[in-house]
């Protein structure tokens, strides 16, 4: 199948790999960094040099799949690639925008007949090896339309029809969410093992766990490889961004009255790490030093 990938960063450009490497597909790329571009031209691969070329280099019904920041950036690449498609083509957005934004834009494409498919994707770097979870939200039938595609992408079972625009992307913010919250509890948890007075193996912890515990997963495997390539992490700085889906779902969980403390904490302790400077923290000891006289460390 022919389609244009726009936005080759860690994951676009994998992607772009994965759904190439064997011939399947036929892909014309546009990156802002022309020289990435170069990188994966190729055989069953064509550059371009704008979002407008790229739509002009594609048969009708063209499918354009977007992988750039949520935002601006999305809105901008699709008024550009507008300007070139017509009705009866597709537009994709794979990455993690906010679902009502996924909403408003399917809205705004129908009245040209422009289909669009909001894709949650999740697999990160590993993606080009094992496959892309995907969930995809917009018109079925143009679901059905790209689904040799998807198929490419994504490892056996990994990819489903959610229902209609934005929810696609709703069900990857809530992915994410919930992956905010698993990752916070591993970090507790190895932190409560390294302060323990056993001197204890990390990794071989992890590795153990790996084999039919109830907490075994791929975050843990992750955590564990960390582990093993530095047991200390002091080459790390403990400062953790988030990339707003765990916003978002607090947000959703706030809107729906649904209760989800551990999501919204683990939110709440990434903004925690970059306050180096805490006026909270500082406070807080000076309230104990006020009403117990407890000792306060000055710098």
């Amino acid at each position: 199948m022919e389609l244009g990938f726009i936005g080759l960063g860690k994951m676009g450009g994998n992607m772009v790999e994965r759904l190439t490497r064997h011939g399947e597909h036929q892909v014309v790329v546009y990156d802002r960094d022309a020289s990435v571009v170069q990188q994966y031209a190729g055989k069953n691969v064509r550059g371009a040099s704008s979002p407008e070329e790229l739509a002009g280099m594609l048969k009708p019904p063209r499918v354009a799949w977007i992988m750039v920041p949520a935002g601006v950036p999305v809105d901008s690449t699709i008024a550009l690639l507008k300007s070139q498609m017509q009705a009866g083509d597709i537009i994709i957005d794979g990455g993690n925008s906010y679902f009502r934004d996924s909403q408003r834009r399917a809205n705004e494409l129908e009245a040209s007949g422009i289909k669009y498919l909001d894709v949650g994707t999740s697999g990160g770097i590993w993606g080009l090896s094992v496959g892309y979870c995907m969930m995809i939200g917009g018109e079925r039938s143009a679901y059905d339309h790209v689904k040799e595609i998807l198929v490419t992408l994504a490892p056996e079972n990994g990819e489903a029809y959610m229902g209609p625009s934005g929810s696609g992307h709703f069900v990857k913010m809530v992915h994410n969410g919930i992956e905010y919250g698993m990752m916070e509890s591993y970090s507790e948890g190895f932190a409560i093992l390294k302060k323990s007075g056993f001197d204890l193996n990390l990794p071989a912890i992890g590795e153990v766990w790996q084999h039919g515990s109830v907490v075994r997963s791929w975050l843990l495997e992750l955590a564990t490889d960390a582990l093993r390539k530095e047991p200390d992490l002091k080459s790390i700085k403990p400062f953790v961004v988030d990339s707003g889906e765990g916003r978002w779902t607090v947000q959703a969980a706030l809107d729906e009255d649904v209760a989800a403390p551990v999501i919204t904490q683990s939110l709440f302790v990434r903004f925690q790490s970059r306050d180096e400077e805490s006026f909270a923290n500082r406070l807080l000891a000076a309230l104990r030093n006020e009403f117990g006289g407890h000792a306060v460390l000055h710098e």
